[in-house]
Order: structure tokens, then sequence, then C-alpha cells
């Protein structure tokens, strides 16, 4: 069965009507299919930074899944008549799909992280999910690759022959790189998932449930790291509320 689902105009970012079934489902039409897609886990922070930078936005909307990452966006969803939509948050779609995939035969790659941190995850959720496949794990240097050096690493990729490449960059430059090597890849899917390396390889804490399903997991986040998170908060998350108001009351309109 093939999905058609739903974008929601957000900022002129379509972000996809989605529930963690539903993604999944579509996920595991990808690989069935043999199609060749990509899937950006969401957030305000990403969206914002989208309206400054065009490469950005495209690359978001080209994505075959951009999922609500977080709850504004889940309420914002709401709020635009989508009443079903669900967070579909990167590091439990992670967790999802290696349970998913078990019976499957569904492979998984590792790209990103710093060094050793693809290999600790993997190893850590081999640990968790018995039988999971793993086909291989990888980080690239945080500096831009020269064309050679990214040749090497798509063709590592490709050799594993994984049917999902979980990418660990960093937003925004997991998005760019996701839609840059489309067609390059030959996974099935690349899933950009961001933190989700670290949190589950062990190296950072999450924010508890009640400040995730309470929307305050930036707050978690500010306070775990301010020096590095404390601009992006503390300028994108009032322009982020400024711009949807503008977008709700009709005084500035989006297009996809």
């Amino acid at each position: 069965m093939i999905l058609s689902l739903k974008r929601i105009n957000i900022l002129g970012v379509g972000v996809s009507a989605l529930t963690m079934p539903l993604a999944l489902e579509q996920i595991g039409g990808w690989i069935e299919r043999g199609e060749r897609r990509y899937v950006c886990c969401t957030n305000t922070h990403l969206i914002t930074e989208a309206q400054s930078k065009p490469a950005l936005r495209e690359a978001l909307n080209q994505a075959g899944l951009v999922t609500p990452d977080g709850m504004p966006l889940v309420w914002l969803s709401r709020r635009l008549g989508q009443p079903e939509v669900g967070r579909v948050y990167g590091p439990d779609l992670l967790l999802a799909a290696c349970e998913a995939g078990l019976g499957r035969g569904w492979r998984h790659y590792f790209y990103g992280g710093g060094p050793g941190v693809a290999e600790l995850l993997a190893e850590r959720l081999s640990g968790r999910f018995a039988g999971l496949q793993v086909a291989g794990c990888s980080a690239p240097p945080f500096r831009a690759l020269a064309p050679e050096e990214d040749r090497a690493e798509v063709e590592r990729i490709n050799a594993a022959r994984a049917n999902l490449v979980w990418v660990g960059l960093g937003a925004p430059k997991q998005e760019l790189w996701m839609a840059a090597h489309l067609g390059q890849v030959e996974a099935a899917v690349m899933l950009g998932v961001g933190a989700a390396f670290d949190f589950h390889a062990g190296l950072k804490k999450q924010a508890p449930l009640w400040m995730q399903r309470g929307g305050l997991e930036w707050l978690f986040r500010l306070l775990s790291e301010p020096r590095r998170l404390g601009p992006r908060y503390l300028v994108n998350n009032p322009l982020f509320v400024g711009l949807v108001l503008l977008q709700l009351s009709g005084l500035r309109k989006y297009k996809l």
C-alpha cells in the first residue's frame, strides 16, 4: 500500500501529518519497494533557520517525511486542521524502527557522531534489540569533506547494503547532506536524527517525559548546555512564535 500523507504548511515548510505507526508504515513501504527517500525529524529551530536559508527549506520540502519532532509542531498541526497528528521524535523513531525491523531483516547503518559514537550506539542498540542487523558504522570528520573523501564515505555506506542509514551530523548539516546524497546513497531510507546518537549511546541525558510532553525539552537542553544552545533557543524561539502568530492571523502567507 502506498500512503499519501498530507503536509501542514508551517512557515513554508510542509510538516507531515504523522503518527509513529504511520511513519513506520511509510518507511517499511519504501524498503519493500526499493525506493530511495530521506526523513527529516524537524523542530521549531530548524523551521526558523529555514526562513533565512533557502537551501535548507528546499531540503526539508523535498524530504519523503518531515516529522513533527517537537510538541509545538504537534500542537500547531492540530490547530491547522490535523487533529490526529502525534509526535514523531527522532530518538523514539530510531528505537521504534529498530524494533519494527527485527522480523523483517532491516539492516541499519549509523553515520555520524563524534569519534566512536556510532559504534557505541550500535553496541548499545544491539544489546537492547536481540537480532538487530547492524550493517556498519562510520563518522566523517567535522570539517567539509573533499570530493574524493565524500565519494569514499558513500562507497563505504553502499558496500554495507543497508536498508536504513541513520544520520547524526547535527542540524542543519544532516538535512543538507541527505538532500545532496539522495540518489547516491543506495539505501532505501536516510533518517536525520541528530542528538539521538548521543542520547542512545548514553553520552547525554534526555529530558524527562513530563518535560517532553509539555513542550519543555528545549528548556532542559538549554540548562544542560547553556553556552552552546543559548543563542539558538533565546533568539529562535521568540522569532518562531512571532512568525507563527503572523501566519495564523493571516498577516503573512507562506507557499510550500
